[in-house]
């Protein structure tokens, strides 16, 4: 038996709000029972493993061995039990067992109305449990960033919650933000290694930034611990299938498969629309595919898909802007390769971007090539017939009997086909043109008479006359209306 003496019992718990101890000291009086007296050495054995598993940090096991310590103490007969309700509800509490801790502040109401500290307590757990309501709504609306301020808020007064935690965890990797969802996974698996949730996490983040082998393992390691882990067993599943789906693609491509390549791409793109970066790449090797089928605007979009998934994606913008450069559009691929250039500065890059900028400076210019309608290849007899042919149909006596708007319009486009004639005739200026020296040269624009060109062209005097009613160009001329009248052999549609 215990002799009798004054015995003093401190009883020490986490404060919700500073995680520090406080000290209660209790003074018991009297004589003692040697049931009692076993009472209070198990209750000190408790409390000796509480501080135990405090200085570990294993949150858990000290609340049990607390619980014990309290549930101890409040069947002492010369006491009564509302302290002990109160450190167990704040045990319950600092674990997010809202429900639970409103049990015990209740009691500790029911036995001190007056207890302020109680209402307090009392007004915490219902916090807790409102934002736990909000956080469960916002999940099913994927309103990932309040889930995320909800448990901030409920961390307050919770802050060993495991569940609060990995909860704000799997919704910051929803948002993309893994190293903040890494970091809260890893502080609790460095406290519980088999907490299946938090493998789940770790697994997640990684399977996200297109880590997926290694993101499979931390899956399959979840399931070990948690058999039963839904979003485990989805997220692995999702992740193999991911996996396999776009190596065929892959493939398929390699092998020069490319419709088959262009179909297992988009499969592969329905597999999870969660997964970001591994989306971005699906979305830019379907562009590449596209490419080589001439899906050139298909591509862009796809271009413009991944890189609005992943702005920093440095691929995808270069696919996109050579597919701008192969559809003429050079002031967007411009813009591409300077977004390019100034993300990574590298010689490629440079020369890249100075060559879009060319074929921009270029395109401004008069196309000479569609002045005359040739293509690019076109031959020296294939110019000078186009030239013929076009010299013919703007000439300005040809349209001497329209309005003035009409005859201005044709004027124009006459002098066009002989500035074209003379640029594209002659090898030097032609290979200028198309290099695109010509553009910082100012005798490339020189004037000249384009009604020179054309008698030249036609041999000068005598070689073809608008004058009289003679026709040596194939051709018949009126004088009373100025008007030209091919003859039955002529090519040219009037």
């Amino acid at each position: 038996m215990l002799p009798d003496a004054h015995l003093t019992f401190k009883c020490k718990c986490f404060s919700n709000s500073t995680h520090s101890f406080f000290i209660h000291n209790l003074l018991i009086t009297g004589r003692h029972s040697t049931q009692f007296g076993m009472c209070l050495y198990r209750a000190l054995y408790q409390k000796k493993n509480f501080y135990r598993y405090r200085r570990i940090c294993q949150m858990h096991k000290c609340s049990q061995h607390s619980f014990g310590c309290f549930k101890l103490y409040v069947t002492n007969p010369y006491r009564s039990v509302p302290q002990g309700h109160m450190r167990e509800g704040k045990c319950h509490l600092l674990l997010g067992n809202a429900m639970a801790a409103t049990r015990c502040f209740q009691k500790v109401q029911e036995l001190e109305p007056e207890s302020s500290q109680a209402q307090q307590e009392l007004k915490n757990a219902e916090s807790i449990l409102e934002f736990e309501r909000l956080a469960e709504i916002s999940f099913e609306k994927r309103d990932f960033r309040m889930v995320v301020f909800c448990m901030d808020r409920a961390l307050e007064s919770a802050s060993a919650c495991h569940r609060f935690k990995v909860l704000k965890a799997e919704c910051l990797a929803l948002l993309g933000r893994y190293p903040e969802a890494q970091s809260v996974a890893s502080d609790i698996l460095r406290m519980d290694s088999t907490n299946g949730d938090a493998l789940y996490v770790r697994g997640l983040c990684l399977y996200y930034e297109d880590c997926i082998d290694k993101a499979v393992q931390f899956f399959v390691q979840a399931l070990r611990m948690a058999p039963d882990h839904e979003k485990a067993r989805l997220a692995c599943r999702n992740a193999k299938a991911l996996k396999a789906k776009k190596e065929e693609g892959n493939k398929a491509f390699k092998e020069g498969s490319f419709e088959e390549a262009y179909d297992l791409y988009s499969e592969a793109l329905t597999i999870d629309p969660n997964n970001i970066k591994t989306n971005a790449k699906l979305y830019c090797n379907r562009a590449t595919v596209g490419s080589k089928l001439n899906k050139l605007e298909q591509a862009i979009e796809d271009c413009t898909k991944a890189i609005k998934l992943d702005e920093t994606y440095i691929k995808a913008y270069l696919r996109r802007a050579q597919c701008y450069m192969d559809t003429e559009q050079y002031e967007e691929a411009v813009r591409d390769y300077e977004k390019v250039y100034q993300t990574e500065k590298t010689k490629e890059h440079k020369n890249l971007l100075k060559n879009a900028q060319l074929e921009l400076k270029k395109s401004k210019r008069k196309d000479y090539y569609k002045v005359l309608g040739v293509d690019k290849n076109a031959t020296e007899d294939e110019i000078k017939k186009a030239y013929r042919k076009r010299a013919l149909m703007h000439h300005p006596d040809r349209h001497s009997g329209a309005s003035a708007e009409v005859q201005k319009e044709e004027e124009k486009k006459f002098k066009e086909v002989g500035e074209a004639f003379t640029v594209l005739s002659d090898p030097k200026k032609k290979s200028r043109y198309d290099s695109g020296h010509d553009l910082e040269d100012d005798d490339m624009n020189m004037d000249f008479d384009a009604n020179n060109i054309f008698k030249a062209f036609f041999g000068g005097p005598g070689g073809f006359s608008f004058e009289g009613n003679s026709c040596k160009a194939d051709l018949l001329f009126t004088s009373h209306n100025h008007l030209l009248i091919p003859c039955s052999d002529c090519t040219i549609n009037h």
